[in-house]
């Protein structure tokens, strides 16, 4: 029989990432920083959505299962805890995709072809085939992964907020069609905004893989310093004696993120007299930077890949504990044997 899932007094969270490969610090300042300090307060639910990955790299799936080995060592080098969240991969759990499926036979096709990043990753991704059902339904797959675990809230930044409105209106929806009784199923979960602070990548662009400007969280400090010796800077500041302004660089953003409020000091100070270049500030950047990467470097290196198999294994048991009761009770509602 399957073990039943523990009830708990805290309210619950979920969230998840696609394995993409080693996790770089916009993930970790988007989500992954913020997930650590929910543990204390929320019985959390992070997953590897390695299903979603399918959704842009179908043709090609030979980095899903190793990059999902690096995402689950970047989780719990970051600090999140298998005693204190459920870490669990998706496609182990196929209650996913079966809610899933009967999300697809309610939803109205208009309400997938307006979320923004349907025809927004279609324009930018123009190298891959998009044209499948399964990019279509992605945000119902997404919807499934949240609303299976029945979570009061879902953590994202103000930016992502919008995408957690569709699982609300498929819940809605679900409710007004299957009920038990006259009980809902399906609670709407509430969006949890979470500092989500903007973090430029080496050419200044938001830090993204797609645009190879990223700082990796297993980069060493060589690595780290090599990177922000190419980084942009204020492009008003041309000359080493020409004044610059910290709230218009990449680099000063880093600081207002990473360094200490001496360091910002000497930074605004320094950089708006010109009495600093800009290779010192980089410097001062790459050292906050350091001090954040190695106690993560650390614990991570203290992991191994049986150790971290074992954790998402239990992990995956105590989500799948969950999703059958939803389902028992979807089923239910639905009124399938």
């Amino acid at each position: 029989m399957p073990e039943q899932s523990t009830p708990s007094s805290r309210p619950r969270v979920l969230s998840g990432m696609r394995p993409t490969g080693k996790l770089h610090l916009g993930n970790y300042m988007g989500a992954l920083h913020n997930w650590v300090k929910l543990q204390d307060q929320y019985e959390c639910y992070f997953f590897i959505a390695d299903w979603h990955a399918l959704t842009t790299d179908y043709a090609d799936t030979s980095n899903i299962a190793p990059a999902t080995m690096e995402v689950m060592k970047d989780y719990l080098a970051a600090g999140l805890d298998p005693a204190r969240s459920v870490l669990f991969l998706q496609s182990k759990l196929p209650e996913h995709a079966e809610l899933f499926l009967l999300f697809a036979m309610i939803t109205p096709l208009g309400w997938l072809e307006r979320v923004p990043t349907y025809k927004e990753q279609q324009e930018n991704l123009t190298g891959k085939d998009l044209s499948t059902y399964g990019f279509l339904g992605y945000p119902l797959l997404q919807a499934a992964d949240i609303l299976i675990y029945q979570p009061q809230f879902v953590p994202v930044g103000q930016d992502q907020a919008a995408h957690v409105e569709l699982t609300r209106e498929v819940a809605r929806r679900f409710n007004q069609f299957y009920k038990i009784g006259d009980r809902e199923v399906l609670p709407e979960p509430k969006v949890l905004l979470t500092p989500s602070p903007k973090l430029p990548g080496t050419d200044g662009r938001k830090m993204s893989k797609s645009y190879g400007n990223t700082i990796e969280l297993t980069d060493p400090e060589p690595e780290v310093r090599k990177k922000l010796k190419t980084m942009v800077t204020d492009p008003a500041r041309i000359r080493r004696t020409d004044p610059g302004d910290p709230d218009k660089c990449p680099v000063g953003d880093l600081h207002k993120l990473f360094s200490t409020p001496e360091t910002l000091a000497k930074v605004y100070d320094g950089c708006r007299s010109a009495g600093i270049g800009c290779i010192e500030c980089k410097g001062w950047a790459a050292d906050a930077l350091v001090q954040i990467l190695n106690p993560i470097q650390e614990r991570r290196a203290a992991l191994t890949d049986a150790g971290v198999k074992e954790i998402l294994e239990d992990g995956t048991r105590r989500a799948h504990a969950r999703a059958l009761q939803t389902m028992a009770e979807v089923r239910s509602a639905v009124k399938l044997a």
